[in-house]
């Protein structure tokens, strides 16, 4: 038995991991998560949460086993109850559905989404037909829409652009899903310029600087890996559009919510991994994939040179003086740990 398992352990190729950086955690998911933990320590179990505070399965989990309770509709909680909003937002109707079932809200809206909120109510004051680049049904764009009165058209490709009825062609603003980055926009933007050449919209900068960070790192990497993986649930934008990135490089590129779902036969004429996560994905699944390679492979980890991110956004003041329990940082795991 041990003169086979020698053997097998011989056999274990050498293959290189590549780990981009910056990857997992934005500053966004990380204080929604924040919010949510504190307000556990600070007013006890149950806290509320409308819709999943971030797209991942494993920290929705982790939450739910600490005392959040996860529902889809304001009418679902209790009078009265200690209340947050997940960090895509939400509609103004929901809101004053909170305000009549007297809700304890706190607000764990990304503050990027939060400013296209406010871009769209500035435009639509001023008689703008605003155009959103985004996707349908994905939770930050329902919640934008519910967010500005006055005439919203949805778009998420260039073709989409003709047909576009707005109210006077020299009145149209644009504004965008955070989860696009500066490249999955250019393209619709550059075809809204060519068609409403006096259009006006927020400056490239404002882009929401994880999701363009992170498809830049994944550019980089996809010019050295035979293969790409993704660590992201399969309801998140960012985490699509990177494994798409990878695709589009001609790299087999998969997206994993765990390492139970990382493949071996995926292995097959590889030698270097590229490994990244979606801005809502905690580090702790990434080194769990990193361990599930260890099980086929020789490993070698090596960290991608690549934008330090230091963002932080304020907490909600009722929530500013509140630790953070001691075991919340260990759930998530350090970023380039």
């Amino acid at each position: 038995m041990a003169e086979k398992q020698t053997k097998m352990a011989a056999a274990k190729k050498n293959v290189k991991v590549v780990l981009a950086q910056p990857r997992g955690f934005c500053a966004g998911v990380e204080r929604a998560i924040d919010i949510v933990e504190r307000a556990l320590e600070k007013y006890g179990a149950p806290v509320y949460v409308r819709h999943e505070i971030v797209h991942n399965k494993y920290v929705v989990e982790t939450l739910r086993a600490r005392g959040a309770i996860f529902v889809e509709e304001i009418d679902e909680i209790p009078t009265g109850a200690v209340t947050v909003f997940s960090a895509h937002g939400v509609a103004k109707k929901v809101e004053d559905g909170a305000l009549v079932r007297e809700l304890d809200v706190i607000d764990a809206t990304c503050p990027l989404v939060t400013k296209v909120h406010k871009e769209g109510r500035r435009y639509a004051d001023k008689g703008y037909d605003i155009v959103l680049i985004g996707h349908i049904g994905h939770p930050e764009v329902e919640g934008t829409l519910g967010q500005i009165h006055g005439p919203v058209h949805v778009i998420s490709e260039p073709e989409d652009v003709k047909d576009l009825n707005v109210a006077d062609d020299e009145r149209v603003a644009f504004v965008t899903q955070t989860t696009l980055s500066v490249n999955d926009t250019k393209d619709v933007i550059a075809a809204l310029k060519e068609r409403f050449p006096n259009i006006v919209g927020p400056d490239t900068r404002d882009i929401c600087y994880a999701t363009q960070n992170r498809q830049t790192a994944v550019i980089a990497m996809a010019k050295q890996v035979d293969l790409l993986l993704v660590v992201g649930a399969h309801n998140s934008s960012n985490s699509n559009r990177l494994r798409e990135i990878g695709e589009n490089f001609g790299i087999p590129s998969y997206l994993i919510e765990n390492a139970a779902m990382f493949d071996p036969a995926w292995l097959e004429g590889v030698a270097t991994i590229g490994l990244t996560a979606g801005a809502s994905a905690p580090e702790t699944l990434v080194q769990e994939t990193v361990d599930r390679l260890r099980n086929y492979c020789d490993v070698t980890v090596e960290l991608l040179d690549g934008v330090e991110e230091n963002v932080h956004f304020k907490l909600p003041r009722e929530l500013a003086d509140v630790e953070r329990p001691k075991d919340a940082m260990e759930a998530w795991g350090a970023a380039n740990a």
